[in-house]
């Protein structure tokens, strides 16, 4: 009996999240993206001005911004508060995972905001996005050289 509460002592092993630190003492910067909905209702400047006020909130707690989209007014798949259309942004940065729950806490309290969602990239998601930044940046400049 003494052997067997032994062994249950072993498997109660708790796993907690440790994260990596560089030999400065400083954290590692995950990659992360989020795509927020902004009401339809806004004109140009007011999407403009609060996709603004999110990269502030970002660029201010020591997030490094890498790409930021707008996608314009799209249709949503289902009706939101009442709503069947929205702004769709995409932000992608660099920052410490602290720096995620204020920017989600900022999301909250805007009354624009309709939907939000933010996940850190993994290595295959990162280079996806890479891809996709690099075949953007081309197409434009091909639509740039065919004006002129």
């Amino acid at each position: 009996m003494h052997l067997r509460k032994k062994c249950l002592r072993k498997q109660r092993k708790i796993h907690t999240f440790v994260p990596q630190i560089l030999k400065t003492n400083q954290l590692i910067m995950n990659k992360y993206e989020t795509v927020f909905i902004l009401t339809p209702v806004l004109s140009d400047a007011q999407m403009k001005e609060a996709v603004e006020k999110f990269t502030a909130v970002l660029t201010k707690n020591g997030a490094e911004i890498v790409n930021e989209e707008n996608w314009g007014l799209r249709k949503l798949a289902y009706p939101i508060q009442k709503k069947s259309t929205g702004f769709y942004c995409l932000v992608e940065f660099n920052a410490e995972p602290q720096v995620v729950k204020k920017l989600e806490t900022a999301y909250r309290r805007e009354e624009k905001v309709i939907r939000f969602l933010t996940f850190r990239l993994d290595k295959y998601a990162a280079e996806y996005a890479e891809k996709r930044r690099s075949l953007r940046a081309a197409k434009s400049n091909n639509n740039e050289t065919k004006e002129d």
